[in-house]
């Protein structure tokens, strides 16, 4: 069984996937200590649940730096200092420039399966009203390494969701989070475990 990877854990809203991850570290389904979260806003719920936990947090808004740059490195320097192994996206709406030693080393989880619905925008319901309104019969989660680029980097697994006549924007959205409570730690699992060999545009599981 493998030694517990430290995550940093990178927020911008109330924290319901940084939950899940408090939640199965608590009960042993995630093998992974969270060593730092941190937020891109003074006023995210998610630092009241990291608090809670007694997680370290730090916050680091993209208006007070100066560049993009400027506001990643900030971020990594973090990561570093806190010693982590993975950087988990979990409802970060900044676009990161990732450093070379964090190449790999970052993941993000959409609610589509991209590439559909992704991008620049398309985030939270926002998501879910464009799949609802083009008519698609499936939806679901990805979880993928992030790179420079909104929703972009080689995909790790994806789950799928029916779309049904009668969703709404929340019962849809309901569906594919509970989709993405076991994909997420699923994903850092493999990762953990060494399991993950990114091949291109490709990620093969061994």
């Amino acid at each position: 069984m493998h030694q517990p990877i430290r995550l940093a854990v990178l927020v911008s809203g109330s924290g319901t996937t940084l939950q899940n991850f408090l939640d199965r570290r608590g009960d042993g389904r995630l093998r992974a200590d969270i060593g730092l979260v941190v937020s891109s806003s003074a006023t995210a719920g998610a630092l009241e649940r990291a608090a809670r936990a007694g997680v370290p947090t730090a916050i680091v808004e993209r208006q007070q730096t100066g560049s993009r740059i400027e506001f990643s490195r900030r971020i990594f320097d973090l990561c570093r200092a806190a010693d982590v192994d993975l950087v988990c996206l979990a409802g970060f709406l900044q676009l990161l420039v990732i450093p070379e030693d964090f190449l790999g080393r970052v993941m993000n989880i959409h609610p589509a399966l991209i590439p559909a619905f992704c991008g620049k925008g398309y985030y939270g319901h926002r998501v879910h009203e464009a799949v609802l309104a083009y008519g698609v019969k499936v939806s679901g989660c990805t979880v993928h390494f992030a790179d420079n680029e909104y929703d972009h980097g080689p995909i790790i697994l994806q789950r799928v969701v029916e779309v049904r006549d009668d969703d709404t924007p929340a019962t849809l959205a309901a569906r594919v989070f509970h989709e993405e409570c076991e994909a997420y730690p699923e994903a850092v699992r493999r990762f953990a475990e060494g399991r993950l060999r990114i091949e291109g545009r490709k990620v093969r599981t061994l």
